[in-house]
């Protein structure tokens, strides 16, 4: 006579404290994580150190004051109409249809009057769009 269990052929195996510790890991990872906010960003724009740079006959410069007047090649725009934009620059890039188009927007310059230059040159037909920049004065090391 045998007393006891009955031999099983398969081995069982307990989930139970694999759950566990899984839950565990989890609280701790959930703890420790920490959650950036997007909304509060600090931003700094950058400033360009470029040399001087050459003139090439199939750009057009366009120049955007702090108050918002533009200058389309050396040729004062009526700031409030967008038309008169768009047709200054389709009459620069008539010779060039593939001209590049140079933005200089004053530091104080609304980012309005820069997307209007944007738009412009989008509906003009020029889409070779590049931004100068002034180089530093001072040589400035960032920690």
């Amino acid at each position: 006579m045998r007393f006891g269990r009955p031999h099983s052929s398969e081995p069982e195996i307990n989930l139970i404290p694999f759950v566990d510790v899984l839950l565990v890991i989890l609280i701790f990872l959930m703890l420790t994580t920490t959650y950036g906010r997007l909304t509060q960003l600090d931003i700094q724009l950058p400033q360009a150190d470029s040399g001087l740079q050459e003139t090439k006959p199939n750009e057009i410069k366009v120049s955007i004051s702090s108050d918002g007047r533009y200058v389309v090649q050396k040729v004062p725009v009526n700031p409030s109409d967008i038309v008169a934009l768009n047709l200054a620059l389709r009459q620069a890039a008539k010779d060039s249809p593939q001209a590049l188009v140079i933005i200089s927007a004053d530091a104080q310059a609304s980012h309005q009057s820069v997307i209007q230059v944007l738009e412009a040159a989008q509906k003009s037909g020029l889409q070779h769009i590049t931004f100068s920049a002034q180089a530093r004065t001072s040589t400035t090391v960032l920690p």
